[in-house]
């Protein structure tokens, strides 16, 4: 390659491996075109290896994987720490260009195969797993500064926008403004970040909305009762669309527009292969259902149960831990008090113990929450050092709070795009929106999953939940509408869907502690949901030894 050529790569913002010029007739210019027309995330690799130009150039799907963890996994790969990732990945890359090599074997094989020679070509199993991070926020250690207040709400205002404007009733939408230099009456559209929420002495819902050009107020008729119901339901700082009349610097609104989600593809998997949801095990409590927690584990690897329980727990593919793996240490006042183990290290050191029993062909994700050793500020990164002898667990992924895993993914099969967030937002809501509340009912908290889908965002009000304001994005945006929706932090298990949608609140291995005494809450101890990948049947297992 010449001189020339490296420095144009460079200029794209791409850096070349030796070894690709290992690979026969290297055509730097058609792969390069091709390979940038066909990957489609913000984060593209930006080193381009042998394995990267071979699987693209004999026709590999692309899907969309965080390059940012396949760079990193390659880093460990060349250095000989992990390997399994870095396959993983690369796996991934390749189902279509091994199908394909696997095709044409087996079409020889047959030319040649007589009844006295019979050759047998091994090939992939159907139910072997995969687990992709497609989302992990990546902490960006930095002195915040107001600022930075401000461009985290811009990109928060800027994603949403995005989401809106692909709405039909979104085609026309007007900055505001422009809005406010309208001199007569007409019927207007704006997009704006909702930034006070109060009710007139008539009875009326004023808005005060803004947008990076300007504020104004808009106005909800009492009048108008469905149109009112969904004022109600409108939280501060959110992003919403408003359809209206504008006069006398103000839109009376007639139509409110929520960024929401359409309608789902159901998918389905060809395999027949389960994927085990829990949450909320306190390790470290002194109410920690430890007994309960072994149980599961030793279900899972097939060693007690009837011969249907047994049966299911074979196909048990996936185990998903929504936060709180730990009790931790000083989250409340006189927590010491409750503590079985008063050491982090050690809590994570007998989790470690207990999951390392796991069935290593069972893949293990897991993503933090409040309880565990980390900031109490969302997003949380994927754990620390603390954290160690878990997540150093060879069939272990770690994301962070929130995150996005794709499972399953083959050759045939786009796998489920499962959103892992642990919930911490969810009170918020449950106390300060009448709708929530009514649905909610002390039970359903799939109801508050719902109501954060229709808003796109898992925390759209400033306070519901500690963040630390990223000047590149809003990592509580929910951009990539999930297949699964998966959280725990309410210690009540709930099942639900919306628009295609499955919404897993996962129980708890605790038992109820006094604070929850107090207010009557009764936790759901010891459970945990089974969904089927093929049949999309939820099923709901209790381990508790209380129940039996």
């Amino acid at each position: 390659m010449k001189k020339e050529d490296v420095a144009r790569l460079l200029d794209r913002g791409y850096l070349i491996s030796p070894d690709i010029f290992e690979t026969a007739n290297f055509d730097e210019s058609g792969f390069i075109e091709d390979f940038s027309a066909r990957v489609s995330t913000k984060e593209r690799p930006l080193v381009l290896n042998k394995d990267l130009y071979n699987a693209f150039n004999q026709g590999s799907n692309v899907v969309d994987i965080n390059w940012y963890e396949f760079e990193k996994s390659r880093v460990y790969h060349e250095k000989g720490k992990d390997e399994k990732i870095y396959g993983t990945f690369l796996d991934l890359l390749n189902y279509n260009v091994d199908n394909k090599k696997t095709k044409k074997l087996n079409a020889i094989l047959k030319e040649v195969e007589t009844p006295e020679t019979k050759l047998e070509v091994e090939t992939p199993e159907a139910s072997s797993t995969s687990v992709i991070v497609v989302k992990s926020y990546k902490d960006k250690t930095k002195k915040r500064e107001l600022n930075d207040f401000v461009q985290y709400f811009k990109n928060r205002y800027e994603a949403i926008r995005k989401i809106l404007q692909s709405r039909q009733e979104m085609q026309e939408v007007t900055s505001i403004n422009r809005v406010l230099s309208k001199t007569t009456r007409e019927e207007t559209s704006i997009i704006g970040l909702v930034y006070s929420k109060s009710k007139t002495k008539n009875g009326n819902l004023l808005l005060s909305l803004e947008d990076p050009t300007g504020k104004i107020s808009v106005l909800i008729s009492q009048n108008y009762p469905e149109l009112m119901q969904l004022g109600e339901d409108i939280c501060e700082d959110e992003v919403i669309g408003i359809k209206g009349f504008y006069g006398n610097e103000i839109i009376f609104a007639n139509q409110i527009i929520f960024p929401d989600i359409m309608n789902q593809e159901i998918k389905k998997s060809e395999d027949e292969v389960y994927a085990a949801f829990i949450s909320d095990l306190q390790i470290g409590s002194e109410l920690c259902l430890i007994n309960d927690l072994k149980k599961f584990v030793s279900w899972l690897n097939g060693e007690v149960g009837d011969s249907s329980q047994r049966k299911i727990a074979t196909k048990v593919k996936y185990l998903i831990m929504a936060g709180d793996i730990i009790d931790g240490v000083g989250i409340y006042p006189k927590q010491d008090q409750d503590l079985a183990v008063k050491d982090v290290v050690q809590q994570y050191e007998l989790c470690a113990e207990i999951f390392s029993k796991v069935r290593k062909d069972i893949q293990m994700i897991v993503c933090p929450g409040n309880h565990d050793s980390l900031r109490l500020a969302e997003p949380q990164p994927a754990f620390n050092n603390y954290a160690k002898s878990f997540t150093s667990l060879p069939n272990l992924t770690v994301v962070s709070n929130p995150g996005v895993v794709n499972i399953h993914a083959s050759e045939n099969f786009k796998g489920f795009d499962i959103l892992l967030y642990h919930g911490y937002s969810f009170h918020h809501y449950m106390e300060n929106v009448e709708s929530v509340r009514n649905s909610f009912n002390g039970q359903n908290v799939d109801a508050i999953m719902k109501f954060l889908l229709k808003k796109r965002h898992l925390a759209p009000t400033h306070g519901s939940a500690q963040i630390i304001p990223d000047p590149e994005e809003d990592a509580l945006v929910i951009d990539k509408i999930p297949d699964i929706f998966v959280s725990g932090h309410m210690h009540k298990a709930s099942v639900g869907s919306y628009n295609g949608v499955i919404n897993i609140c996962c129980g708890c291995w605790q038992d109820q502690t006094s604070m929850q005494e107090k207010y009557g809450i009764q936790p759901d101890k010891s459970k945990v949901v089974l969904f089927n990948l093929k049949s999309r049947q939820v099923k709901m297992l209790s381990f508790n030894e209380e129940e039996k």
